[in-house]
This record gives structure tokens, sequence and C-alpha cells, in this order.
């Protein structure tokens, strides 16, 4: 299926897309704004694949990009760049709460798998967290069966 950009923002992000957004949500929340060249070393990619993007995210509808001017993330972005944070946030939780403890790993897998959950599954591993934590007994008796 293609999807066709529009200006309104409509359009499904692609995860690469995503990876941005979230990246610069996160800029704007540490420092109160993102550049260019903050996104390319945040991402580790040079500052002209960093250019090409936004301009490709303007088009979108996602973030207002002047070159030498920063980026603005527009409501559409915004949104999308919250929902990545929290669900970097949740799904490295899941995995702590699971008994993963190396950090390499968590990052790399949350990263794997955080673009490809539908809303519906996000919810349920919400559920699921609220659960453990209101409930640490039934999780404890689960969390001691060692993993195979």
């Amino acid at each position: 299926m293609v999807i066709k950009a529009d200006r309104g923002g409509s359009s499904v992000p692609t995860a690469n897309m995503e990876d941005y957004l979230e990246r610069m949500y996160r800029l704007i929340e540490q420092k109160g704004f993102a550049r260019a060249v903050d996104i390319a070393d945040a991402l580790e990619i040079s500052p002209s694949s960093v250019t090409h993007m936004l301009q490709r995210l303007a088009d979108r509808g996602y973030v207002r990009y002047e070159k030498y001017r920063g980026v603005q993330l527009t409501r559409a972005g915004w949104r999308i760049g919250r929902r990545m944070v929290q669900r970097h946030r949740d799904l490295t939780r899941l995995l702590r709460l699971l008994g993963v403890q190396d950090e390499e790993t968590i990052y790399r897998d949350v990263e794997g798998i955080e673009h490809h959950l539908s809303s519906v599954s996000m919810e349920r591993v919400r559920a699921l967290l609220r659960h453990a934590e209101r409930c640490p007994g039934w999780w404890a008796e689960f969390s001691d069966h060692p993993s195979q």
C-alpha cells in the first residue's frame, strides 16, 4: 500500500519518521529546542540525511522546518513524538519486569518492537504493567519461574 504525503499530517508515519519525531520530542523536552545538528548527533547519522528527513516530515505536516533555523513540531508531530516516548518507556518497563537486565539488550529490543505494536496491544501491555504494580504477589509468582 502506498501512502501519499499530505500537508495535514494525517498519513501514517513510517518507523523511521517515528524515530525522528521521538528524538525531536526528547530534545525539545530536554533543551527547549531541536536543531538538525542535534538530531544528527542523537541519531548518529549525517546532517544531510536529517535535512532530507526534515523536509519529508514538513511535507507530511509533522514539523515546521527552515534551513539553519531549527525545527518545530506541529501538533501532529508533537502527538506522535509523545506517543513514541511513552511506548518506549512502557516497553522498557515491561522488559525489566520480565527480568531482562542488560540495558543494551532492553534498548535494542525496544527499538526493534516499538513501531510494530498496535495501539490495542500497547494498551494491553499498559494494563499488564498496572496489574503487576497493583498485585506484586501475582507477578512475583510468575517471575519466580526461570526462563528456559
